[in-house]
């Protein structure tokens, strides 16, 4: 039964609700609602003008509606008498297709009437800043090997430990907090679950980091490689499917190679078919190529793909099988849409499932040191425009994610490439100055 929203603000004492939604560029858009008027918003949705967003819209598209999906409700416990609950956009009744909530629940219905249950669990990594975003926070955080370094992670005990302290609270559990490969940042987990589950999660945590960060007057960003030298911020993806009822996983057995099922590898397959196109979902900024193809940094490696391999428990690769029944994508980075990110990857799965495609050779090399050794294997896009271009002519996965999002996003991102190409940068004067 749907959870009636104003009875779980008079348990709760809930003041606010925070209607939200994410744009297709992964913007978090809201509306705070007080709670006496939750029940009229709950069955009509918060009016919005999508124009106003990154949503494909002009000024004369009627209101834009995001209906507060229940299910997903949390009451913020660094702030309790506030809580945030996702919207489904609609627009004059149906459903908005380019929204990427819908798309993602889309989706996972198609999945779900083929047997298949799609449970992912993702891997978030931020830096944290000071306030004006020019440099880490922590001034003492200088080591050339940063990664689980225990100094550092203490004395940003505070910070972590009361997002830490959040999932907790709601129930996520979370197993493990750590600094990352870069100086002044940190990676946190929390256990898998249902790929709407964990979209939402992943929204809200980004929301929850920057808000507890900012309250301990600090800077958490996600963007993928905020500072040069160092490791970029990666949101590995975890992915296993189940049976409707979410016991068996159908990507497990024990007979076949790296225990993975005949099914986990034709949606592997899926994946490694459409990767190069895919990386437009998964990298979707003008930074993000800073990551995914960068020189060696300060630690000795950018722990991030540059081809489309995968292997078994090798961390170099683009995807990797760590253990039975699962597969880790590693392409994705910390500037990923959290719904475009699930919807991505069950798109391409369940058009690998379909077509029973096969993944292609399996290497164990270490592709940072040998990768030049691999001779075919497609390259991943240099920039954000290669990746727009190979997303374009993949026609199968735009049509998997729906064409009207598919041409929309192609033509705001261009737009943002563009916008990107007219800005001139100091490199520019630095070397062509004196030519």
């Amino acid at each position: 039964m749907a959870i009636d929203l104003a009875k779980f603000a008079k348990e709760k004492d809930i003041k606010y609700f925070m209607i939200s939604f994410t744009d297709l560029f992964g913007g978090q858009r809201a509306k705070l609602v007080p709670t006496r008027a939750i029940a009229e918003m709950q069955k009509d949705g918060a009016g919005f003008a999508g124009f106003a967003t990154y949503l494909d819209m002009t000024p004369a598209h009627p209101d834009m509606l995001a209906v507060p999906d229940p299910s997903s409700v949390i009451q913020l416990p660094w702030k309790p008498d506030v809580a945030w609950v996702a919207g489904n956009c609609v627009m004059e009744d149906e459903d908005v297709a380019q929204a990427p909530r819908n798309i993602l629940r889309r989706l996972i219905d198609e999945a779900s009437e083929q047997g298949m249950r799609v449970k992912t669990g993702i891997e978030a990594e931020f830096f944290l800043l000071t306030p004006e975003g020019d440099r880490i926070s922590d001034a003492m955080d200088t080591s050339s090997k940063p990664c689980y370094d225990q100094q550092a992670v203490m004395r940003r005990y505070d910070v972590i430990a009361e997002i830490c302290d959040c999932m907790l609270e709601m129930g996520w559990n979370p197993y493990q907090n750590d600094h990352e490969d870069a100086n002044g940042q940190f990676e946190m987990n929390w256990d898998y679950d249902d790929a709407l589950v964990t979209a939402d999660k992943h929204s809200f945590f980004k929301f929850m980091t920057k808000s507890i960060a900012e309250k301990h007057g600090l800077r958490a960003t996600f963007m993928p490689k905020p500072i040069p030298g160092l490791t970029g911020n990666g949101c590995h993806a975890h992915i296993s499917v189940w049976d409707k009822s979410g016991k068996k996983n159908t990507f497990a057995d024990k007979k076949k190679e790296l225990q993975l099922s005949d099914k986990g590898r034709n949606f592997l397959g899926g994946i490694m078919t459409h990767a190069s196109a895919l990386a437009a979902i998964t990298n979707p900024t003008v930074n993000s190529y800073k990551r995914i193809n960068a020189p060696r940094t300060i630690s000795g490696a950018t722990w991030a793909p540059n081809t489309v391999t995968w292997t078994g428990n090798n961390r170099t690769h683009m995807v990797r099988v760590p253990g039975p029944g699962r597969f880790e994508l590693r392409l994705p980075d910390g500037a990923v849409n959290p719904y475009l990110l699930q919807a991505v990857i069950i798109a391409a799965g369940l058009e690998g499932i379909k077509n029973k495609a096969d993944p292609g050779k399996r290497y164990d090399i270490d592709m940072y040191q040998e990768g030049h050794k691999i001779k075919g294997a497609p390259k991943l896009p240099l920039n954000l425009l290669d990746a727009l271009r190979t997303f374009d002519k993949d026609k199968v996965l735009k049509a998997a994610l729906g064409n009207e999002f598919s041409d929309s996003y192609v033509k705001m991102k261009m737009a943002e490439w563009n916008d990107y190409c007219n800005h001139f940068s100091s490199w520019e004067k630095d070397n062509t100055l004196d030519i």
